[in-house]
């Protein structure tokens, strides 16, 4: 079951959903979403002469990235064919009986803009703010300033709770993150990791 506007203020009056800052319901819950807002921080990708970033590696890929950090007031301009990783300005908790679909706004999709590549899940037990994978697919730069609806969080409440939700007892890599977190998949057991 999807959740609606009145089964979203429910949970969160409740306080088992956690959608913090929200500073207008009316505007932020949706018929059945929440909105939520860019915020400041941003890794962009460095154009380098590596030949390539193998998942495995040792070299972390957090060597391969800049953080920008935009001052109040002002934009960042994402230009067409760029892939940068931003953030959501609010930080969530997710209940262990529900499980979060980060989506994109219709609006900015239609300025060819894609929040997310494929991370567009949040786990039961999630704790943290949201990465945000940003495409602009377009051939015009966009400007994107923090404080703006950025994307659309759905609930879809399970049939059961979940046994093992994400967080530290699964060792969970990016739980309570703050920020935009680069990949930590070297870290995965395919690549001799523990997760």
């Amino acid at each position: 079951m999807i959740l609606s506007d009145a089964d979203i203020l429910r949970r969160l009056e409740e306080g088992d959903l956690v959608v913090e800052p929200v500073d207008d319901p009316d505007i932020q819950i949706q018929p059945a979403s929440i909105d939520l807002r860019l915020g400041k921080e941003f890794l962009e990708f460095q154009r380098t002469n590596i030949s390539c970033i193998h998942p495995n590696s040792e070299q972390e890929v957090e060597e391969y990235v800049d953080e920008t950090v935009v001052e109040d007031g002002d934009e960042f301009i994402l230009h067409p064919g760029d892939f940068v990783l931003g953030t959501t300005h609010e930080r969530v908790e997710i209940p262990d009986d529900l499980i979060a679909h980060v989506e994109g706004r219709s609006s900015l999709g239609r300025l060819a803009i894609v929040v997310h590549a494929t991370a567009g899940l949040c786990d039961p037990g999630y704790k943290g703010q949201i990465t945000l994978e940003l495409s602009n697919l377009g051939t015009a730069p966009v400007a994107l300033s923090p404080g703006m609806r950025i994307s659309q969080l759905t609930f879809t409440e399970l049939k059961s709770p979940a046994d093992r939700p994400y967080g530290a007892e699964r060792g969970s890599k990016y739980q309570d993150q703050s920020g935009p977190q680069a990949s930590k998949i070297q870290g995965d057991r395919e690549f001799g990791g523990d997760q």
